[in-house]
C-alpha cells in the first residue's frame, strides 16, 4: 500500500511548477505557510471520485474516517460538482490510489489535545489531487483549502495547479458565540461552525449564561433553564449534538458559565445565591449590572459544585470557562455580613478596606478546585488574574495586551481577545492588526509557549439569530488568518480582496450574512421599486462603533426587535471602503502626474469618471429614497443621513471639478467645506455615514 501511494504522489509531482517564490495568496484565506503555483489546472469531471487511506481500523479511526467522509461529501463536493453531488457516494474502495482525490493520514487526531498536529500538504496537478496529513484534523484543514481553490467557469469547475505546505501558527483559534443575551438556535450554531471550518477556526467558545439568560438544561436545578432561560435553552441532547457536529469539523467546544458576576439569571432562579436579600428577575436591560453571587456562603459552592458535576460531562473538551469578568464588588462592600467576612479572612487592602479582588480570587480558587476535580482546566477573563491564583488557571485577555503578558509571566496559559471584538462594528483591518505574539512581545521563549492563540468574540446585545451572521462574517475571517498564517502575512488590501472572494463561498455553506440584511431591507422598503434607493443608502451606513449604541437616544432591552436600518447596515461598508481606496488612488495620481497632462490620459480619466459617477449616484439618491424614509416610521429617523450623503457628495464633486481643472481650492472654500463636513458627522438612528472620512481627505487635498 505505501509503495503504491508513494508512486501516486511521485506521479502527481511530475509536472514542472514555476520557480520557487514567496507564497502567493491568490484566493486562499487564511494564507498557507507555502504555496507554489503551477501554470496548469485540474478539471473536475462528472465521474469525480475520492479515496481516503487510513491507519489500522479502530474506534478512533472509524470516527475520524467518518468525519473526513462527511466533510468531502457535504462540504467539498457540492462546490466541485454543483448540482451533481449528493445523489450517490463517490467514494472509491479500491486498495490502490486510483481516484481523482486521494487522501492519506497517519492517525486519528485528538480534539482533547490542544496542540494537536493540524498540518497538511496538498498537491493539485492536471492528473489529480493528493492530500496528506499526520492526522485526520490536518485532512479537514486541507479540505477547507481545496474548497477555496475551486473555480467555476460556466459548466466547468477547475482547480489551479498548486503545491501547498501548511500548518497553523497558533493552536487556539476561536470564535465566541453568545447564546445567552440573544438565544441562537441550533441551526445558527451549526452554520457558523461550518463557517469556522471553512476558515480553519478550531474553538467554539459557547457563552451559555449571563444576566439575560441561562441556556443549559439542568436536571438537578431545573429552575435555571426554566426561569433563567425563560423557555429558550439548549437541552442536554442538543448540546451533545452541537459538540458532535463541531467535532466532525475538527472544532472543539469550550462552554462558559459566567460567575460570580453576570449571573442575574442564576439569581432569578435561585435567590439563595444572591449577595443581598433582594429578589431578581432575569435581566431585560443591557450593560454591566454589578449583581453578583455571594462568595461567603458554603451553599453557593455546593450549588456550583453540583451544577458542574452535571454540566462538565456534556463537554468533552479539557477546558471550561467560568467568566469572572466585570464584577466591581459593590454588592459585597454594601453587605455588612460580607464585609465582616472579608475582614475576618484578611481580604483587605493595605489601608484596611475591604478588598473585592482578594475575595474574588478566593472564589476563583474554590471554583478552580471544582473544575479540576472534574478533569477540566479553568479558563477565565483577565479580571481573575491576581496573586494567589494557581498557574493551572488559563487567562483570556479582553482588556489589553498587558493582561496577556502578565498571565504568561505568572506561568498561566493565555488567550488574546483584545482587538478581536467583532461585535464593536470595527473594520476587518483593525481586527487583522493585533497579534498575540508580536516581535516586541516582552516574553521569554518559555513564556511565549504559554500564549495559546486568540478568539474573535461576538457578543449578542445587538445581534439576534437573524442578523448575527452579518456581524460575524466575513470579518471574523481576518482574525482567522491572523491566528493561522505566518506572522509576516500582513497585506491589508490583499486581505480585503480575498475576503470578497470568500464571502460568497460562505453563503454556499448556508451562512446568511448577506441574505438576511437584504431581506430586512426588502421588508423596510415595502416594495421592489423602493429597495434599490434604500440599499444605496444602507450600503454606506455603519452602526455606531464600540458600545455607543447604548447611548444614542434609543433605549434597548432584550425585547427590542432588531429590525431597523441600523440592523440591515453592514458592520463595515465595503462600498465606503472601496470609495476611500479610489479617492486615495486619485490623489496619488494627482500628485504624480504632470499638471499639463493631468486627467488627460485614459487612466486618469477613468479614475476621475468612476468617482464622479459614484458621487452623482449618491447625490441623486436622496430624491429617490426620501419618500420611503418619510412614509415608514422605522425609517424616518434616517432621513437626515440621506440628506447628509447628498451634501457630502456635492462637496466632493466640486472638489473633483477643481482637480480636473488643475485648480487649488481657495482657503475660504476649503474652510467652509470642512466646517460643513464636521457638522455632517452627527449619527442618526444609531448609524453613521461611512464615506465622510474619505470625502474629507478629498476636500483637504492641496
Amino acid at each position: 500500500m505505501r509503495y503504491f501511494l508513494s508512486v501516486f504522489i511521485l506521479l502527481l509531482a511530475a509536472p514542472a511548477f514555476a520557480q520557487p517564490a514567496p507564497p502567493n495568496s491568490r484566493m486562499l484565506l487564511p494564507v498557507p505557510v507555502q504555496a507554489n503555483w503551477g501554470n496548469s489546472r485540474f478539471t473536475v469531471k462528472s465521474d469525480f471520485t475520492w479515496q481516503v487511506f487510513t491507519p489500522a481500523q479502530s474506534a478512533a479511526t472509524q470516527t475520524a474516517d467518518s468525519a473526513v467522509a462527511e466533510a468531502v461529501e457535504r462540504l467539498v463536493l457540492p462546490v466541485l460538482l454543483p448540482g451533481k453531488a449528493g445523489a450517490t457516494t463517490r467514494r472509491r474502495a479500491s486498495p490502490l490510489p486510483t481516484a481523482a482525490l486521494v487522501m492519506q493520514y497517519g492517525r486519528a487526531g485528538s480534539l482533547l489535545a490542544v496542540s494537536e498536529d493540524e498540518s497538511y500538504t496538498l498537491r493539485v496537478t492536471p492528473m489529480g489531487v493528493a492530500l496528506n496529513a499526520p492526522t485526520h484534523l490536518g485532512i479537514l484543514r486541507g479540505l477547507a483549502t481545496l474548497r477555496q481553490l475551486a473555480q467555476a467557469d460556466r459548466k466547468t469547475v477547475t482547480l489551479p495547479e498548486v503545491d501547498v505546505t501548511d500548518a497553523p501558527r497558533f493552536a487556539w483559534r476561536g470564535l465566541l458565540m453568545d447564546g445567552a443575551r440573544h438565544f441562537m438556535p441550533l441551526a445558527v450554531i451549526k452554520r457558523n461552525l461550518d463557517g469556522m471550518w471553512a476558515t480553519k477556526l478550531n474553538v467554539l467558545h459557547w457563552h451559555l449564561s449571563d444576566d439575560q439568560g441561562f441556556r443549559v438544561e439542568s436536571k438537578l436545578f431545573p429552575r435555571l433553564h426554566q426561569v433563567g432561560g425563560q423557555g429558550q435553552y439548549y437541552t442536554q441532547r442538543q448540546i451533545r449534538e452541537v459538540v458532535r457536529y463541531a467535532g466532525r469539523r475538527g472544532i472543539r467546544v469550550v462552554p462558559e458559565l459566567d460567575m460570580p458576576g453576570h449571573a442575574t439569571s442564576w439569581l432569578a432562579a435561585y435567590p439563595r445565591l444572591a449577595s443581598n436579600d433582594s429578589t431578581y428577575g432575569v435581566a431585560t436591560r443591557w450593560g454591566v449590572l454589578n449583581i453578583a453571587m455571594d462568595p461567603t456562603r458554603e451553599t453557593t459552592y455546593s450549588f456550583i459544585d453540583s451544577l458542574l458535576s452535571e454540566v462538565t460531562p456534556l463537554f468533552p473538551d479539557p477546558y471550561f470557562h467560568v467568566g469572572g469578568d466585570e464584577n466591581d464588588g459593590r454588592q459585597w462592600r454594601r453587605n455588612p455580613r460580607i464585609v465582616a467576612y472579608m475582614k475576618q479572612q484578611g481580604y483587605v487592602t493595605e489601608k484596611g478596606l475591604p478588598d473585592k479582588h482578594a475575595l474574588q480570587t478566593a472564589f476563583n480558587r474554590r471554583v478552580l478546585a471544582m473544575v479540576t476535580k472534574y478533569q477540566k482546566r479553568m479558563v477565565g477573563w483577565d479580571e481573575i488574574l491576581g496573586p494567589g491564583l494557581p498557574a493551572e488557571a488559563v487567562i483570556q485577555s479582553w482588556r489589553g495586551k498587558k493582561g496577556l503578558y502578565d498571565a504568561a509571566k505568572a506561568g498561566h496559559q493565555a488567550i488574546l481577545s483584545n482587538g478581536y471584538y467583532i461585535d464593536l462594528n470595527l473594520t476587518a483591518a483593525s481586527h487583522y492588526a493585533p497579534d498575540p505574539l508580536p516581535e516586541d512581545a516582552p516574553l521569554t521563549p518559555e513564556q511565549q509557549k504559554l500564549i495559546l492563540g486568540g478568539e474573535a468574540t461576538m457578543w449578542a446585545e445587538f445581534a439576534d439569530s437573524v442578523i448575527v451572521d452579518s456581524r460575524i462574517w466575513p470579518r471574523a475571517a481576518a482574525v482567522a488568518e491572523r491566528l493561522w498564517s505566518p506572522a509576516q502575512v500582513r497585506d491589508v488590501p490583499d486581505m480585503y480582496r480575498r475576503l470578497a472572494l470568500l464571502s460568497p463561498q460562505l453563503e454556499t455553506l448556508g451562512l446568511q450574512h448577506r441574505k438576511a440584511p437584504s431581506q430586512l431591507l426588502q421588508q423596510l422598503a415595502g416594495s421592489s421599486a423602493a429597495v434599490l434607493p434604500l440599499r444605496t443608502l444602507a450600503q454606506v451606513l455603519e452602526p455606531v462603533k464600540e458600545y455607543k449604541r447604548h447611548f444614542q437616544g434609543f433605549k434597548y432591552s432584550t425585547l427590542t426587535p432588531l429590525n431597523r436600518l441600523v440592523d440591515a447596515a453592514p458592520a463595515e461598508s465595503d462600498v465606503a471602503r472601496e470609495f476611500g481606496a479610489a479617492v486615495d488612488k486619485l490623489l496619488a495620481y494627482n500628485r504624480s502626474a504632470p499638471s499639463a497632462a493631468r486627467f488627460r490620459d485614459a487612466g486618469g480619466k477613468q479614475q476621475l469618471n468612476a468617482l464622479q459617477n459614484q458621487l452623482q449616484l449618491w447625490q441623486n439618491n436622496d430624491a429617490l429614497v426620501q419618500p420611503t424614509l418619510q412614509q415608514n416610521p422605522l425609517l424616518k429617523e434616517y432621513a437626515p443621513l440621506s440628506t447628509t450623503l447628498k451634501t457630502a457628495a456635492t462637496l466632493a464633486l466640486e472638489r473633483l471639478t477643481m482637480l480636473e481643472k488643475g485648480q487649488a481650492p481657495t482657503p475660504a472654500w476649503q474652510a467652509a467645506a470642512l466646517k460643513q463636513l464636521d457638522a455632517l458627522k452627527a449619527p442618526a438612528g444609531q448609524t453613521e455615514l461611512a464615506v465622510l472620512p474619505h470625502v474629507r481627505r478629498l476636500v483637504e487635498a492641496k
